[in-house]
């Protein structure tokens, strides 16, 4: 499906968290990239942007929309964590107006909002129900990826979802989510890869059928399976997890790829100082040179 996405990050104090590992945060960086492949793969077409949702003042964008995973990644890591809470009503409001200017007017429009702070919407009824009925009028579908602090804010947010879904005329294409995800051992992104928000996009996946997820030309299709012994129609949930595992390690190489390069940037930038420096100094010495030159010439007349 051909869709722009804005993914919302919850870069609150509460997302220095350790229950989802590493923290919450990088927990949301890694699911944030597989969405992105996710998406990318579904559709090469698809742009996604990226707002961050807490902070002292109001939401940001960090990108804008963009085919490129690595403009995403350097948003995250400009992002400052802080503020006790994400402003959760502002931030779909400025999702509604990055949308606004995608580029592709075809494009469905979807939000993917994460939520790992306590919310605080206690005050904000009157809000939350206009802003629910300013998606609808856009039909702009919204999941939240509700995980850290569930026993707070999963029920207001089974609400809001449920009143996005109520009355729906737009069909599937436009249905809004809420992926609930306590601690355990399975990663954040590996939830997000076995729920509605990944398989309705994919729906061969739906059949239980694994498809090729794609990074820099590496994937796994179906067949591909085979060479580990593994037939992903007779076991797809044991092809499901090889296939995650070979996406971690995959993301694992395209995160030192991206350091190697900032560090050889890093360091040709330094070479290039340092040549720079050690020409200023020979241009010295050269006017040096000249002028006791000419000052010798002088006192011999």
């Amino acid at each position: 499906m051909l869709e722009a996405t804005v993914l919302c990050v919850d870069n609150s104090q509460y997302s220095r968290n350790g229950d989802f590992p590493r923290t919450r945060f990088e927990a949301q960086i890694d699911a944030i990239e597989y969405i992105f492949q996710a998406k990318r793969n579904s559709n090469l077409e698809n742009t996604l942007a990226l707002i961050s949702s807490a902070g002292t003042s109001t939401p940001q964008v960090l990108s804008t929309f963009t085919s490129q995973f690595g403009k995403l990644l350097s948003g995250l890591n400009e992002t400052m964590i802080s503020g006790e809470h994400i402003h959760f009503v502002n931030t779909i409001e400025m999702a509604v107006l990055t949308l606004k200017h995608r580029q592709n007017k075809l494009q469905h429009q979807r939000i993917i909002m994460f939520v790992c702070s306590p919310l605080q919407l206690s005050a904000e009824k009157d809000s939350l129900s206009n802003v629910a009925n300013l998606l609808k009028e856009k039909k702009i579908a919204l999941d939240i990826i509700n995980f850290g602090e569930i026993d707070d804010n999963t029920t207001i947010l089974t609400e809001f979802i449920d009143n996005l879904n109520r009355n729906n005329t737009a069909g599937d294409d436009s249905k809004s989510h809420l992926l609930t995800v306590r601690p355990g051992p399975r990663l954040l992104y590996e939830h997000i890869a076995t729920s509605p928000i990944i398989l309705e996009e994919n729906g061969s996946m739906m059949d239980g059928s694994v498809d090729a997820m794609i990074d820099g030309g590496v994937g796994v299709s179906n067949g591909g399976f085979m060479d580990f012994g593994v037939d992903p129609e007779l076991d797809p949930e044991l092809a499901m997890a090889l296939r995650l595992s070979m996406e971690e390690e995959q993301q694992r190489q395209e995160r030192l790829r991206q350091q190697e390069q900032q560090q050889q940037q890093e360091q040709e930038q330094s070479n290039n100082n340092n040549n720079n420096n050690n020409n200023n100094d020979n241009s010295n010495n050269s006017n040096e040179h000249d002028e006791n030159s000419a000052n010798t010439e002088s006192n011999s007349q």
